[in-house]
């Protein structure tokens, strides 16, 4: 791979990835084609690669089934499109983590306030990975189902994701994985998570334009979720209003309507993706931490065992809005994450703001120093 063009040391990547020179390419031809031939002709023309090549790409990098691919705009849609289709009720809880999305979690609580389901949160250890014994032992027949994310949006954890999978499997209990932090930097075979829904961001570590996103919805969950809207892609109405379904796999939790440029930059993205398993963002991630706690004032946020390319930090007298302002006056990227996006397990321990720094594959250690040295001359 070669390294994106910039100008600046990117450290966002957990906000958005830089895109690669060909997916940009590919996006403004898809555009010039447009205006030349007209929008509708053009994605006729690319409909292999829009409605098979697309498909197939995503399920290849999670291990899925082509038929088990939904596209959306986001990591969100997929999961707020999904999994409230479930409905569970009165008499079934949910488990989630602490370090659940917020955008998420606000899709949830919603379900329950119309549902009247439970939720249970799974404690912590004393390192802050999860309680996997608490998990096995609170398992029981209720359990609609498990949702934890692999890498949550505010530090940098790595939940033990496969390990869940174990416990979970065998039971009726659904297992929900939200990889939209986790996809393009960490290596994922839902088959082996034995996950019933993943969901993933096309902008981050997958490097790929805005806009993008997937759910990988295994067979099993689609026949449990109630039915829901329709698109003309997938269904049709007869004049009796009769509703015909002729597509039969995740795409009908789809909307029909997408941007060719994007979802055709986003197959240029996945076809030229460097193999997860051979990104090394925990050594990346490592460096920096090492880095920033030599920084006097600096207090990195890095609860578990395992991490991978979020580092999350803040200092006693600088506030992250300045710290992150003053590093990009340095021409170093950062961003201000707050606290109430991962509400259980930020907010609950006095963190409402942090300066989040996210390094990806192009990182080098130079840019790592580069930030460091920064950090020492804004709070000297």
């Amino acid at each position: 791979m070669t390294a994106p063009l910039a100008t600046r040391v990117h450290l966002n990547t957990a906000g958005a990835g830089l895109l690669s020179s060909h997916a940009v390419d590919t996006m403004i031809d898809v555009l010039h084609a447009e205006r030349r031939d007209g929008a509708y002709e053009t994605e006729l023309r690319l409909d292999g690669e829009l409605n098979e090549q697309l498909y197939g790409e995503l399920a290849r990098l999670v291990g899925a089934a082509p038929d088990d691919i939904a596209y959306f705009d986001s990591a969100t849609r997929a999961y707020v499109s999904t999994l409230p289709l479930l409905k569970p009720g009165p008499g079934e809880r949910v488990i989630l983590s602490p370090y659940e999305y917020a955008g998420n979690l606000l899709s949830l609580l919603a379900l329950r306030e119309r549902h009247g389901f439970t939720i249970d949160v799974i404690p912590l250890d004393a390192e802050g990975d999860l309680d996997l014994e608490w998990l096995e032992k609170n398992v029981d027949d209720d359990v609609s189902f498990v949702s934890v994310p692999h890498v949550p949006s505010g530090c940098g954890i790595v939940n033990p994701v496969e390990e869940i999978g174990r416990i979970l499997r065998g039971t009726d209990t659904f297992y929900v994985v939200d990889g939209c932090q986790s996809v393009g930097q960490l290596p994922v075979d839902v088959s082996a998570l034995g996950c019933d829904l993943f969901t993933g961001a096309g902008r981050k570590f997958l490097c790929g334009p805005r806009g993008t996103g997937f759910a990988a919805v295994s067979e099993r969950l689609r026949a449990a979720l109630e039915r829901g809207s329709r698109d003309l892609h997938v269904s049709a109405v007869d004049a009796r209003l009769a509703v015909e379904d002729r597509v039969h796999t995740a795409r009908t939790l789809e909307l029909a309507e997408r941007s060719t440029a994007v979802a055709m930059g986003f197959l240029t993205t996945l076809r030229e993706a460097p193999d997860p398993a051979g990104v090394d963002n925990a050594s990346r991630a490592a460096e920096l931490t090492a880095l920033l706690t030599a920084v006097p004032g600096i207090e990195v946020i890095n609860p578990g065992r395992r991490q991978a390319g979020i580092v999350t930090f803040r200092h006693d007298r600088v506030s992250p809005a300045e710290l992150t302002a003053a590093l990009g006056e340095c021409g170093i990227t950062v961003w201000t994450i707050t606290g109430a996006h991962t509400p259980q397990y930020m907010l609950d321990r006095g963190v409402t703001t942090a300066v989040r720094a996210s390094v990806h594959w192009y990182t080098t250690t130079a840019q790592i120093e580069a930030l460091a040295a920064a950090l020492r001359r804004i709070t000297s």
